[in-house]
């Protein structure tokens, strides 16, 4: 039962990554450094992430919804891909996926700050 509802979890978090971010399997492929092929099994109930893929998951899916408060779907994408001024001219894709997502949260709040405006 607990495999189950990693599975759904999994699914649903994917889900939510395309509706909300734009984001394709090969992206959430890259992200969490797994082959699309592992990403398909994932989504077809065929294997359920390591706890660190499912971290990387949770926290890219949390990432995608502080942006989803700015951005469109599309702009979220490309907000995660392009190097930013408020990471330093890192993306938010290589910091979440080196374990730095605390980091790209900060960013995102100073989106909505008036004195980053």
């Amino acid at each position: 039962m607990e495999a189950l509802q990693i599975e759904n979890a999994i699914t649903k978090t994917i889900g939510d990554l395309k509706d909300n971010g734009n984001l394709s399997g090969v992206d959430v492929a890259n992200i969490a450094d797994v082959s699309k092929a592992t990403v398909s099994r994932w989504l077809s109930g065929k294997a359920i992430p390591h706890p660190k893929k499912q971290l990387v998951l949770s926290d890219l899916r949390y990432v995608v919804d502080r942006l989803a408060e700015f951005y469109s779907p599309d702009e979220t994408r490309v907000w995660l891909y392009a190097r930013n001024e408020l990471l330093h001219g890192k993306s938010a894709i290589q910091m979440i996926h080196n374990d730095q997502t605390d980091e790209v949260l900060e960013a995102i709040e100073r989106l909505g700050s008036i004195d980053y405006l």
